[in-house]
């Protein structure tokens, strides 16, 4: 940890090694020391107004004193992250002092050099945040099942990659995930396997957990069992946005049919959203009532794209229906085309299988919008399917559908 001065305050209590501590922090930091015991109850007077670059709290099993001064220094200093060592059994605490409003748990024992390195991460990811921009974070979702939101998801992030994009794919159905289904990926390693691990969070870390794929797309698949779902919490998650923001050009969150808190905490985040329906009466009026909950959320219509999949089924509902019940036309519409699940046997998407495809240029015209939207510059596009035009679409669709 180099540069500026940092700038630390520590409380410690007892059952924490004070020596490696002290031994891990940077040298020449002006370091505040405090016990728990004094701490208890007077974090918010000895913070005061001093800046800090960091916020270290070591305590063992007394965790409710401690539990206690993260809320207090959380709230009193959000400009400086909070750093818990926690030399104790689990017991959730974990989860308890993240909803305290912990920024990072370092479990101890570990050497002086171990947390000397986990302390500098911490630094260094608070100060690189500021200045960078994060990149776009879009959380596609769909209220009714089965309409196509993993199909979006992933063709939607092949299709970028294949625009020299670097998207990753996190896989947010976490019950019953198909990400590495869809993307012909095996489940080697998971979100669960990530949020399990022990450390702390950081982009070099999370590269170990997520699966590549031929297109240089990647994925953070779900976990294998259904069970597993209950380890990852949305502290963790809200952290892991962050993280992937900043180490990819493009984040895809695919969701379950459900405004799960898991769901919520993705949307909370997202720069952009993608809800995605199909052209039938039950599919209509769930996305209606999702776009109710996201205005409700504080989400604006206007700017939530709209993916109408199976577009040009002949099932008596015109353009001018969907305008009436939604309010709206969809902006991508993506025809049927039996390519699509034979693609998804074979573990491939519709943008690789059959790049000249109806499916496959409206996938491409998706991710195009959502470049020129972000802002991205698309440095060579010879190796991208043909675009469909949203004008071109919305013709077709009157046309099949009317």
């Amino acid at each position: 940890m180099s540069g500026r001065e940092t700038r630390i305050f520590l409380a410690l209590g007892d059952g924490v090694d004070h020596a490696v501590v002290r031994a891990a922090l940077p040298a020449g930091s002006r370091t505040q020391f405090a016990t728990l015991d004094e701490a208890a109850g007077r974090m918010a007077s000895l913070l005061g107004g001093t800046p800090f670059d960091m916020v270290v709290i070591g305590c063992a099993d007394d965790s409710e004193r401690a539990l206690e001064a993260v809320a207090t220094a959380a709230a009193e200093r959000p400009d400086a992250p909070v750093v818990v060592l926690y030399a104790g059994t689990p017991n959730g605490f974990m989860e308890a002092a993240f909803e305290a409003g912990a920024d990072d748990l370092i479990a101890l024992p570990q050497s002086s050099e171990q947390v000397s390195f986990a302390l500098a991460k911490v630094i260094a990811r608070r100060r690189g945040s500021g200045a960078a921009t994060a990149s776009p974070m879009i959380t596609v979702l769909g209220p009714k099942g089965g309409t196509g939101k993993t199909l979006t998801s992933c063709n939607l992030a092949v299709a970028l990659a294949r625009r020299n994009m670097r998207p990753i794919v996190l896989d947010l159905d976490l019950q019953f995930g198909d990400v590495g289904l869809a993307l012909g990926l095996r489940p080697e390693r998971t979100i669960y396997d990530l949020a399990t691990s022990a450390g702390s969070l950081d982009g070099d870390k999370v590269d170990t957990f997520v699966s590549e794929h031929e297109s240089g797309a990647t994925a953070l698949l779900a976990p294998i069992r259904p069970d597993q779902a209950g380890a990852i919490t949305t502290p963790f998650l809200h952290e892991l946005f962050g993280i992937l923001r900043a180490r990819y050009d493009f984040v895809i969150v695919d969701t379950p049919p459900a405004f799960s808190p898991e769901v919520i905490a993705a949307v909370d985040e997202s720069s952009h959203l993608c809800v995605v329906g199909m052209l039938d009466a039950l599919s209509l009026k769930d996305t209606k009532i999702g776009f109710e909950t996201l205005a409700q959320m504080g989400r604006d219509a206007a700017g939530i794209t709209l993916v109408l999949n199976r577009a040009d089924t002949n099932v008596g509902i015109s353009s001018d229906d969907v305008e009436r019940l939604l309010g709206r036309l969809p902006d991508v519409l993506v025809p049927s085309d039996v390519a699509i699940p034979r693609a998804i046997t074979n573990g491939r998407v519709i943008v690789e299988a059959d790049p000249r495809s109806g499916a496959a240029k409206a996938f491409g015209s998706l991710a195009e919008r959502f470049i020129s939207t972000t802002g991205h510059a698309m440095p060579n596009t010879a190796n991208t399917a043909e675009p469909t035009t949203r004008n071109g679409a919305r013709r077709s669709f009157s046309r099949k559908a009317g």
